[in-house]
C-alpha cells in the first residue's frame, strides 16, 4: 500500500515538473516576405506544361537539370559559376487553369533571399510560357 502512495507521489512530482513551450507556428513576417517573393500565380498553363517551361528556363540561365519528377511537380538544377548555385522549383496545380510556382535558390549552403535573384528567374518564366502557350519553338 505505501509502495503505491510512493509510486503516485513520484509520478506526480515527475507530471509537476514537465513544461511545456508554446510554438508559434504562424511563421514570422520575414518567411512570409520570402516565400511571397519566391512564389508565382498562373492561370494558363497546366502542370506538365509548366515544368516544361520551368525545365528550359532554368536551362535557358545556364543550369544543369539534376532531378526532375513530374508527379511530385520538383525540379532541382545546379549551376556551376564562380559559386556553385541550386535551384529547386515546384510547381503545383492549384486549380484546373492554375498553377504555383515556387523557387528556392541556394549558393553552397546559403539561402537566397534576394529578390532581385527570383524576379529574373520569373521573367524569364513569364517569357519561356508565353512562348510554350504560343506553341513558339
Amino acid at each position: 500500500m505505501i509502495r503505491k502512495f510512493v509510486l503516485l507521489g513520484s509520478l506526480a512530482c515527475i507530471a509537476g515538473c514537465a513544461t511545456s513551450t508554446p510554438v508559434d507556428i504562424s511563421g514570422n513576417s520575414a518567411q512570409l516576405e520570402a516565400r511571397q517573393i519566391q512564389t508565382r500565380q498562373y492561370d494558363t498553363l497546366d502542370k506538365t506544361l509548366t515544368m516544361r517551361s520551368v525545365i528550359a528556363t532554368l536551362q535557358d540561365l545556364g543550369f544543369t537539370i539534376d532531378q526532375a519528377d513530374a508527379e511530385l511537380g520538383s525540379i532541382t538544377a545546379t549551376r556551376y559559376d564562380q559559386v556553385t548555385m541550386r535551384m529547386s522549383v515546384t510547381v503545383v496545380q492549384r486549380a484546373a487553369e492554375k498553377v504555383s510556382v515556387r523557387a528556392n535558390a541556394r549558393i553552397d549552403e546559403r539561402a537566397i533571399n534576394d529578390a532581385e535573384t527570383y524576379q529574373d528567374f520569373f521573367v524569364a518564366l513569364d517569357k519561356a510560357m508565353f512562348l510554350t502557350l504560343n506553341k513558339v519553338d
